[in-house]
């Protein structure tokens, strides 16, 4: 099937064909007809697969029709993070670029002013995270009560990452009418129940298994130690793998993200960093020095787990194995896109055995071990912890020596007393030392000098305006 096939607008489909593409792919062939028909759908497909285009193209046919009004966008397209939100914006700039649309970014991290004048012009889209919209709105810069259709994209990551309040009130805010499009990568049945408040009669178009991983990457596991020697072993693997090109490697927590970026940086390697403590410009800037291959290394936390689309990427790396399962399937599907291969590598150690269990029920297939697995693995050679510590002062060591032991004549009186009695016999033998400053047995309250007979009242220090002579006024007949 071709694009012409679907029911799409001449200005789109001279768009479509002017960027390359000639046949939809199978989200995109099942979701676009519905899509024109006004249905609300809920999409479920592998990422990687188009599903950006399969909302962004349907709705630029609807929008030919009306403009925009102030501070009342027609569209709305809701995503987890910042960097999804630009990439969904370049899509509307590429597929509309017949169109005399006005497409609008509320994200954070930019500036209020310009959002807001944009805004005030008039936004036939709008892209926009739940945090800044919600923010507009609050601040009576923005109405939804003109919203056409409502896009949550990446719907799994919206509703159960906390996102679960903010959505429901605006899906609350936008008219009852509108058309509400969700699509996922992953789709928990705990999460489809929570649709069904969101959708009415929606199209389920699921066009790959839920959680399931593209054919077109090949997924192993490397077993390692502990951190320092995990960063060894990826050293090992970027530099001996088989058609590199460039890497994305991730981290569950962001102080690792750092660690890991000077580690790399500190070997040689040409790397960048992404993770959600940065400022929009410095993340925008990593990702396009990663785009324009300015940098091979990308080391990010999952910000850029979901939908970044960046077509050739030949590695994935996992530093560390998710805790959530899911988002395994969003960290590899960033290779193998558009039909191209890809490697996925996944640095495994002791502690993540039941982590990789869940991941493996998610996809339903067992990974395969690249070198020895976790029970293969020697031993690790690690300086003992107690060689780490700080040496401390032996108990009962001060600053002029070891205690000494208690002479003879005290040894068997202090054995043969109770343990009060035991420890003030050995302050007893303890030899005499000037008290010092820092000794803990002078600090007690001192005891002032006699400085004569109490002060009474103010005493001699009377503010000389008690003393000034007071005038009295006689008293008017009649007053008393």
């Amino acid at each position: 099937m071709n694009f012409n096939e679907l029911g799409l607008s001449q200005k789109v489909l001279a768009a479509v064909e002017a960027s390359g593409y000639t046949q939809p792919t199978p989200i995109q062939e099942q979701a676009i007809p519905p899509a024109l028909q006004g249905r609300d759908i809920l999409g479920i497909a592998q990422t990687g697969t188009g599903k950006t285009a399969a909302f962004t193209l349907p709705m630029l046919c609807r929008l030919e029709q009306g403009r925009a009004r102030a501070r009342m966008p027609r569209t709305l397209i809701l995503e987890p993070t910042r960097e999804l939100a630009a990439q969904v914006e370049a899509s509307f700039a590429k597929y509309g670029a017949n169109h005399k649309l006005n497409v609008t970014l509320l994200i954070g991290g930019v500036s209020f002013g310009d959002q807001e004048a944009k805004i005030m012009r008039g936004a036939d889209v709008l892209i926009a995270t739940p945090g800044r919209l919600l923010d507009f709105f609050d601040r009576g810069k923005l109405l939804l009560t003109n919203i056409e259709i409502l896009v949550i994209d990446e719907a799994d990551r919206m509703l159960d990452m906390g996102f679960i309040p903010d959505i429901e009130r605006i899906c609350k805010l936008v008219p009852f009418t509108r058309q509400t499009l969700f699509f996922s990568a992953t789709m928990p049945p705990e999460i489809t129940r929570l649709t069904e408040a969101f959708l009415h009669n929606p199209v389920r178009i699921e066009v790959a298994r839920a959680s399931s991983t593209a054919s077109t990457i090949r997924q192993v596991l490397v077993a390692s130690h502990g951190h320092a020697e995990k960063r060894d072993t990826l050293r090992r693997l970027i530099r001996d793998a088989d058609n590199f090109k460039n890497a994305i490697i991730f981290c569950n927590r962001k102080r690792d993200v750092a660690i890991l970026h000077r580690s790399l940086d500190k070997h040689g390697f040409s790397a960048g960093a992404l993770h959600g403590d940065m400022d929009q410009l410095a993340r925008m800037a990593s990702l396009d020095a990663f785009k324009n291959g300015d940098v091979s290394l990308l080391v990010c936390s999952d910000v850029a787990a979901r939908g970044l689309d960046i077509p050739d990427v030949s590695h994935v790396f996992n530093f560390d194995v998710p805790t959530h399962c899911e988002d395994y399937v969003h960290r590899i599907g960033r290779t193998g896109r558009a039909g191209r291969s890809g490697t996925s590598i996944t640095l495994v150690t002791g502690e993540d055995r039941k982590y990789l269990d869940q991941i493996e029920t998610l996809i339903g297939k067992k990974i395969e071990w690249e070198g020895p697995g976790l029970d293969e693995l020697p031993p690790a050679l690690e300086t003992p912890r107690h060689s780490l510590r700080r040496e401390r002062t032996p108990r009962g060591e001060r600053a002029g020596g070891r205690r000494p032991a208690p002479s003879a004549e005290h040894e068997a009186p202090v054995a043969a007393t109770r343990p009060r009695a035991r420890k003030a016999a050995e302050l007893d033998a303890r030899p005499s030392r000037p008290p010092t400053y820092g000794d803990r047995r002078d600090r007690r309250p001192r005891v002032h000098e006699d400085d004569g007979p109490p002060v009474i009242g103010l005493g001699d220090h009377i503010p000389s305006f008690l003393l000034r002579p007071v005038v009295l006024k006689p008293a008017k007949v009649g007053e008393e």
